[in-house]
């Protein structure tokens, strides 16, 4: 019978320390560089779609395939560029990318719909090359069947980046490596009929 009670016991703390350790590490509100500095969250959003809402069909390949318009709160002082990654995780081949942006200022505080398909712009900005083999944003694109997920993630940095435009996620995850000061996403998703 002590036994039991003592397994039950023994049991009991494993989940509840499992639990917690999960619920800390696994919160959006902390979010850890490279180096394991404490970073902050940005909040990024979109007024086309919510987080976790369908992304509207004429920001993908069934409809006009042009960015949303996307939009974050002012970064802090110390913050020298912002990028933007969007990629799909549920690709049939892996994690598909649909958007590489960097070098953006740290004192933009939006991306207005439809951003051109160029690689450089005057503020400095710079697109790379997504998975399409394109410049810019390819909307959602998935295969019919289930759901997808697509990340907006944008990244605070402590420094500008020296890539050349067309650069791939690759490249750029390489360069931020050790130099992101917060982060934050957007998740929405989409299903092709």
């Amino acid at each position: 019978m002590f036994q039991k009670i003592t397994s039950l016991m023994i049991s009991t703390i494993f989940l509840t320390l499992v639990f917690f350790s999960t619920a800390i590490c696994g919160s959006k509100e902390r979010a850890h560089t490279n180096e394991g500095r404490e970073a902050m969250t940005l909040k990024i959003s979109s007024s086309a779609f919510k987080e976790g809402q369908t992304i509207p069909v004429r920001h993908t390949c069934d409809g006009e395939d042009i960015s949303p318009p996307l939009n974050w709160d002012p970064v802090p002082e110390g913050v020298k560029s912002l990028a933007l990654i969007t990629d799909d995780p549920d690709a049939p081949v892996g994690t598909w990318v649909h958007w590489v942006l960097f070098n953006l200022p740290s004192s933009v505080m939006e991306l207005s719909e439809k951003v051109p398909a160029e690689e450089a712009f005057p503020n400095g900005a710079r697109q790379g090359l997504n998975d399409f083999g394109r410049i810019g944003y390819g909307g959602p694109c998935p295969p019919r069947g289930s759901a997808h997920r697509y990340f907006f993630k944008l990244y605070a940095l402590d420094t500008g980046l020296s890539l050349k435009p067309r650069a791939t996620k690759k490249d750029l995850i390489e360069a931020m490596a050790g130099h992101i000061l917060g982060e934050g996403q957007l998740m929405g998703i989409y299903k092709r009929r």
